[in-house]
């Protein structure tokens, strides 16, 4: 009868069940806080109220969305948003992320938790704002309206500090 080694250090319930649970070929995902706190930091409230992690195989990272106007929101900052949480996200390597309609009761944060727009918001000149609210304003969903309107505005910016950086 083989004798078991005496174990010399506490392990993490949730490493001793992924591994049970492999072993035995169950696809279960334990949650990692770190993860989801990463991806909360790196989209802002509002679009963490709208989403889940799911789960991570790989290097991808599995997001499940309330619906498919987040999920093509999401696609359009999917390159942004994998930049933060690259960089938040040390010894894990994450290089894709994947959207999918989930079961996701959408919350709203109060109008005085909205993250602010960008501290660059003065590169912005008024003939830029004026196009960004004609733009937006057929838009009927608040938050969507505000997303886009962020969007645009850093995307004017980027354009911006770009030229900068080609003139001489």
């Amino acid at each position: 009868m083989a004798r078991r080694r005496k174990q010399k250090e506490f392990q993490r319930i949730g490493d001793i069940l992924k591994k049970t649970f492999k072993r035995r070929k169950m696809p279960v995902y334990v949650q990692d806080h770190h993860l989801s706190n990463a991806w909360n930091n790196a989209v802002g409230p509002i679009i963490a109220g709208n989403t889940r992690v799911h789960k991570i195989k790989g290097d991808t990272l599995f997001i499940k969305v309330s619906t498919s106007t987040w999920m093509q929101q999401l696609q359009f900052m999917k390159h942004e948003i994998l930049e933060k949480i690259k960089s938040s996200m040390g010894n894990q390597t994450i290089n894709n992320i994947y959207f999918s309609i989930g079961d996701i009761h959408a919350t709203v944060p109060k109008k005085e938790q909205q993250v602010p727009p960008g501290d660059n918001q003065h590169i912005i000149k008024d003939r830029d704002k004026k196009i960004i609210e004609k733009s937006i304003e057929s838009l009927g969903d608040e938050e969507l309206r505000t997303i886009l309107k962020r969007v645009m505005t850093k995307e004017i910016i980027n354009r911006r500090s770009r030229q900068d950086k080609k003139s001489p």
